[in-house]
């Protein structure tokens, strides 16, 4: 259940209502491969109405028929990503990060308010391991399988090894088969840029061979506010050849690629990206989209393709120019962080092939979007959705 509240504060010496100028329009169409795209309205400070983290009470999430759910585990330390194994047991990635200074007056105030939405719990910085063997819902077996982490996010596993892409660098870890806790100490793969680290999560999967890893690497500021020297190495995804630790950039101006997943029946690498705010409730979408090797996806100087985002100085026509569209629009603000494409052997009939992403939920926009596990389905390896 969540429960939520409109809040009100005072900014600059006068009181600051959030009210009217957040308000969504009916009739947006904000999902699907061309959604509407409204008129820029930018306010003193964005429209904000945070959901309170209450837990699920005597209540549990609404889902689909035929489908129940269940707790698998609580009172975890802020989990991020999950990896199955290939025996089943489960990973999750326990960690907050990041700490970026605020620049301007409206930030500081954005970021109380956030933080009515935030776990008071402290960061885990561990990866613990759940083994439900019974296949009932719930884990019997649950330990700390690896401590010490500075902000674990992304986790992938490749013959024999575990890998950790933690807010400043990519490490490995050797693993056998049926183990529930690592001692051994971590080894490097590479850095990752953390400097401020607005955005700190570090998304990861590998390719369908494993011999590359792909490194999901967020934005340093919303919309190029810091300037962009801070940008260098941000707001792309990398490719990181497993072996040498070598890497190459593949794509540029995604702004917070928050997952990434291969789709099955293509081998293609696709993303899940969280978009820029304060320039409206309905603008800009997040988004799901493969990731094309080369592409440039706008980010600070354009969204949805080539509709340039007027608050960035100096433009870039040239760039902008280059722009791709994202494959399929999420709706604005609602914050994917999970991606999980069906498989062979997983549930069948409406939900046989697609992508499962789970919404973190807005902030930016009064009506509550996301909050969810949205379904999108594909059809020879494309969204085939509306």
């Amino acid at each position: 259940m969540i429960r939520s509240s409109l809040l009100l504060y005072g900014a600059l010496g006068g009181a600051v209502a959030l009210a009217a100028c957040g308000r969504s329009e009916k009739g947006i169409n904000e999902v699907g491969p061309a959604p509407d795209l409204p008129e820029i309205r930018e306010t003193l400070l964005p429209p904000m109405r945070i959901a309170r983290p209450v837990g699920w009470g005597d209540e549990t999430p609404r889902a689909p028929e035929g489908f129940v759910v269940t707790a698998l585990a609580t009172d975890l330390r802020v989990p991020r990503q999950m990896l199955v194994l290939p025996n089943g047991d489960i990973l999750v990635a326990e960690g907050r990060g990041g700490g970026a200074p605020a620049l301007r007056p409206k930030d500081v105030i954005a970021g109380v308010i956030k933080k009515q939405g935030n776990t008071k719990v402290e960061s885990g910085d561990r990866v613990t391991l759940l083994r439900d063997a019974d296949n009932d819902g719930r884990a019997e077996v649950r330990s700390v399988f690896i401590d010490g982490l500075n902000a674990p996010y992304g986790l992938a596993y490749v013959d024999g090894r575990i890998y950790v892409a933690e807010q400043d660098a990519l490490v490995s870890f050797p693993y056998v088969e049926g183990q529930t806790r690592i001692s051994a100490s971590a080894e490097e793969v590479t850095r990752l840029p953390s400097a401020l680290n607005h955005h700190w999560t570090k998304a990861l999967t590998a390719n369908v061979d494993g011999s590359t890893l792909y490194v999901g690497i967020g934005s340093n500021s919303n919309a190029g506010e810091r300037g962009m020297a801070v940008e260098e190495e941000r707001a792309v995804v990398w490719a990181v050849d497993r072996a040498t630790g070598a890497r190459r950039t593949i794509a540029r101006g995604i702004r917070n690629p928050t997952a990434l997943a291969i789709e099955p029946s293509s081998a293609a690498l696709w993303a899940v990206v969280n978009e820029r705010d304060e320039i409206g409730p309905q603008l800009v979408p997040d988004y799901l989209t493969s990731v094309r090797d080369g592409a440039f996806y706008g980010w600070p100087y354009s969204y949805w393709g080539q509709n340039v985002d007027p608050r960035v100085r100096p433009q870039k026509p040239e760039l902008v120019a280059t722009a791709v569209k994202p494959d399929y629009a999420l709706g604005a603000h609602v914050a994917a962080l999970g991606l999980s494409f069906a498989r062979d052997g997983g549930f069948s009939g409406a939900f046989a092939e697609g992508a499962f992403i789970g919404q973190h939920g807005s902030w930016n926009r009064q009506d509550l979007a996301g909050y969810k596990v949205a379904w999108v389905p594909f059809s020879g390896g494309r969204p085939a959705g509306p």
